[in-house]
């Protein structure tokens, strides 16, 4: 095929900067965690007691993934692989859909189309570009980890498991693109089944069956539905058994076959799932800009909702199953014992910890909600608003309720999930009490990098969609994963995320719910600012 390589030398080019970001962040956290969990766990005794630790607690099982020994390598593994997977799945879904449905909306499909490339090239070279990229993720983090002075056999077994999960989710993204109108719609779906992986990947540790000595766990049987389980089951530095990742690439063989399929016999522009036909006439809610906005970000937050929806669910449904596998269980007795409040500390627990996810979900959909402006903007959709009565202001202002609305939402959604889940628990009324706190302290720190995103929209558009994933993926990292890392505490408190209050503790402390709001509220009015002093950036 003569026009592959040119197809691939344009996605190369297009994506020269951001691909190297996420292959230097990803090497960067395999670095850092590589070096301070030896230096933090230095002691057999000290690995052992947190590997039993963490086998007794299932919301550390569900962040974490399935522990397999006390070994140095074994706890590093065990610590970061499943959100280091997480982080790469992302990156090829987004990767797909970026070459495939969003160049549609663009209109330059239409165009290449049109020469001797023909409708599958482009495609094919979108796929063997999330290949290379994938395979270029394993070996980032596999050198990263040799250089922190891991094991290399065990280090090139994790490059590859990241590199296999990539590609099964290089698969999900070119469906998702074939069976939505709309990037977003397409990102959308994708970024659900990552979400489902995940969520069944943690519902097969927090279910696992402990040894007898609590120094490892054999995950359940839902690990076995994601793409994420199977990479964790290739148990690097212990087992080092890379048969479950053929499973991976058969998916991904699979899914790409089917995009190829739907691909060849739809119409450029069209989708397998068509929009609904619109309204002879606008409706109430269109006759303001406000309306506007929520009308077309709306089924974005609404696929944000459900999952959040699902995760609330996972968290109630589970919390007294969990309870129950611990009491029947010797080695988590002391566990269960030694918390205050027995079975209900533990719920509350596991709950406030699954939260701390959701948390993450309802800041992304808020973002992207804010997003949204700078895209309207970049089309020249905002400069035709922008030439009537419409203010700048409340141009900008529109979005950023629209992403508040979001993120309410989201919580809202996982709170009355967990609430319904919860109704079968004992002292039901204190657990729900329990949940409706630790929804709400997720939001102030959602709405500070709400408006951190948009005051870049107002000073920094042409940079502010990858600074604004950039800043939270860096917030998610320090202030979700800093004491793993062994980050100093300035470094840490620079994350929302860090002041968000635990609602599982002793004694929670609530001054973050105030001094955030307030700085969202300044950083709101900054942006005010910004705007309306600038020429819109086309």
């Amino acid at each position: 095929m003569p026009t592959l390589w040119p197809m691939l030398r344009l996605r190369l080019r297009r994506d020269r900067v951001q691909l190297p970001i996420w292959l230097l962040s990803l090497a960067a956290v395999a670095l850092l965690a590589g070096i301070a969990v030896p230096a933090s766990f230095g002691t057999l005794a000290d690995r052992e007691a947190l590997v039993q630790i963490a086998v007794g607690t299932p919301s550390i099982l569900m962040l974490r993934g399935e522990p397999r020994g006390p070994t140095t390598d074994a706890l590093l593994f065990f610590s970061m692989f499943a959100n280091l997977a997480a982080a790469v799945a992302f990156m090829s879904t987004f990767l797909a859909v970026r070459h495939s449905r969003a160049e549609e909306e663009a209109g330059r499909s239409e165009l290449i189309g049109a020469t001797v490339a023909g409708r599958v090239v482009p495609l094919l070279a979108t796929v063997l570009f999330g290949v290379v990229a994938s395979l270029a993720a394993g070996a980032a983090v596999a050198l990263a980890l040799v250089i922190a002075g891991l094991d290399p056999l065990g280090s090139l077994v994790t490059g590859a498991a990241l590199a296999a999960t990539g590609v099964a989710f290089l698969g999900v993204g070119v469906v998702a693109a074939q069976l939505m109108r709309t990037s977003r719609g397409a990102n959308g779906l994708a970024a659900a089944v990552v979400g489902l992986a995940y969520v069944l990947r943690a519902a097969g540790d927090a279910g696992g069956t402990p040894s007898a000595d609590g120094l490892s766990l054999t995950s359940a049987w839902p690990s076995w539905l994601s793409p994420i389980g199977w990479g964790q089951r290739a148990r690097a530095f212990t087992e080092n058994n890379p048969a479950p990742l053929l499973l991976s690439v058969a998916l991904a063989g699979l899914l790409v076959a089917v995009a190829v399929l739907l691909q060849s016999r739809r119409d450029t522009g069209s989708s397998v799932f068509a929009e609904r036909a619109g309204r002879p006439a606008a409706g109430w809610l269109l006759h303001g800009s406000l309306g506007l906005a929520w009308r077309l970000h709306w089924p974005a937050i609404l696929g944000w909702a459900i999952t959040g929806l699902l995760f609330g669910l996972l968290a109630g449904s589970l919390g007294e199953t969990v309870v129950e596998l611990m009491e029947g269980n010797p080695v988590f007795q002391s566990v269960l014992v030694g918390l205050a409040g027995g079975r209900g500390a533990i719920i509350d627990l596991f709950t406030a910890t699954l939260f701390s996810l959701v948390g993450v979900l309802a800041t992304v959909a808020g973002i992207q909600a804010m997003l949204r402006a700078r895209q309207e903007e970049a089309a020249g959709v905002a400069e035709a608003m922008l030439s009537t009565s419409l203010g700048r202001i409340r141009w900008l202002f529109d979005y950023l309720i629209v992403g508040l609305a979001g993120i309410v939402l989201v919580l809202a959604a996982a709170v009355a999930g967990a609430a319904a889940g919860l109704l079968r628990s004992a002292n039901a009324g204190d657990r729900i009490d329990s949940v409706l706190a630790a929804g709400a302290a997720q939001l102030p720190a959602a709405l500070l990098l709400l408006s951190v995103a948009a005051v870049l929209v107002a000073l920094l558009p042409r940079l502010s969609i990858g600074l604004s994933w950039g800043l939270l993926l860096a917030a998610v990292v320090v202030g979700q994963f800093g004491d793993l890392l062994d980050l100093p505490q300035w470094l840490r408190d620079l994350s929302p995320f860090s002041h968000t209050p635990i609602v599982a503790a002793a004694e929670v402390d609530w001054s973050g719910a105030w001094w955030m709001p307030a700085l969202a509220v300044l950083l709101a009015a900054v942006a005010a600012v910004g705007i309306r002093r600038r020429d819109l950036a086309l």
